[in-house]
């Protein structure tokens, strides 16, 4: 699967509504919708300028949802799943 599918399914999977499950967990809709946007925008700078530029996304959602303190669940496994990819493809970019 490539990088940018798989970011497409974590800003598809944010776009949905909170469930209760999500709110107790932390997520609040402000959020979600902040995190989705600055997935979707590296998205779309990847499309744009070639998945090569993933040197220069420099994801940490996992700080953010640390700092808002969102639990362990459904959506932050999603997003940690991107953000560890998007780190794989960096590496996998990096000149030798």
């Amino acid at each position: 699967m490539d990088l940018t599918h798989r970011m497409g399914e974590a800003v598809a999977a944010l776009k949905d509504p909170l469930g209760p499950i999500d709110r107790e967990q932390g997520w609040t809709d402000e959020l979600r919708r902040e995190i989705q946007e600055e997935i979707s925008v590296n998205r779309s700078m990847l499309r744009r300028h070639g998945v090569w530029n993933v040197r220069h996304v420099r994801l940490r959602l996992d700080e953010v949802l640390d700092a808002e303190g969102v639990r362990p669940g459904r959506l932050r496994d999603v997003v940690l799943d991107v953000q560890a990819f998007v780190a794989e493809a960096r590496e996998a970019a990096r000149p030798r």
